[in-house]
C-alpha cells in the first residue's frame, strides 16, 4: 500500500478507530498523524497475494494468523497502527484483539517508488520496536529483488539481499522458497 499524508483531524487512538470505521479507505495512524492508504500496482497486488497464499498453505495446521493488507498491525508499546502488505502472528495474545494484531513475527512490505524510503527507514524503526518481530521482508515490485531484515539470536538486525536464483529463508515461520515463486509470470520494468 502507498501512504499519503493529507490534512486529517488530529485524533487520539480511540477516536481514530471510530473515525476510520466510517471511512471508505484505509488510514494508518502513526504518532498521532493519519495517513491515507492509496492503491498499488497490479504487480504490487499480485506479489502480496502470493505471499499470503504461500503462508496460508504453509501454516494451515497451526494457530498462526496470516494477515493481508486489510489487517491492521498495532506497534507494541505504542498507539501506532499500520497496514502492511502481509504479516504473520503466532502469538496467543493476538487471538483476543478483533481489530488488529500486535505481535507479528513477520511483516512484508511490497515496495513502490513513493514508499521505499519510508518502508526502509522510519517504518522499519517503528516495526523493530516489536520484541516478537524476527523477519521484515521488503519486496520490489519492479525487479527481482527482495531484502530480508532478520533479527538474529543476539537481537541484532542483519540484512540479506536476494536476487534471481536465490532461496529465501524465513526463520520466523520456518519456510524456505525460491525467489522465482514470488515473481513468476510478472511483467517487470
Amino acid at each position: 500500500m502507498i501512504a499519503a499524508k493529507d490534512q486529517f483531524p488530529r485524533l487520539n487512538p480511540e477516536e481514530y478507530f471510530i473515525w476510520e470505521e466510517k471511512q471508505t479507505d484505509k488510514h494508518e495512524y502513526i504518532n498521532g498523524q493519519i495517513y491515507a492508504m492509496g492503491g498499488g500496482t497490479v504487480n504490487h497486488g499480485r506479489i502480496a497475494i502470493r505471499f499470503t497464499a504461500m503462508f496460508e498453505r504453509h501454516l494451515e495446521n497451526t494457530n498462526c494468523i496470516i494477515g493481508n493488507s486489510d489487517i491492521k498491525v498495532k506497534m507494541a508499546n505504542t498507539y501506532d497502527y499500520t497496514y502492511p502488505d502481509a504479516s504473520v502472528t503466532c502469538d496467543e495474545r493476538d487471538k483476543n484483539t478483533p481489530n488488529y494484531i500486535t505481535y507479528p513475527c513477520l511483516i512484508i512490505e511490497v515496495l513502490s517508488d513513493s514508499t521505499e524510503a519510508y518502508d526502509r527507514g522510519k517504518k522499519f524503526r517503528i516495526y523493530r520496536q516489536n520484541p516478537i518481530l524476527q523477519d521484515y521482508l521488503l519486496v520490489s515490485s519492479t525487479r527481482i529483488e527482495i531484502d530480508l531484515y532478520h533479527k538474529n539470536n543476539a537481537g541484532e538486525w542483519i540484512i540479506i539481499n536476494y536476487t534471481e536464483g536465490d532461496t529465501i529463508e524465513l526463520k520466523s515461520i520456518n519456510l524456505s522458497f525460491t525467489i522465482e515463486q514470488v515473481y513468476r509470470n510478472l511483467k517487470l520494468n
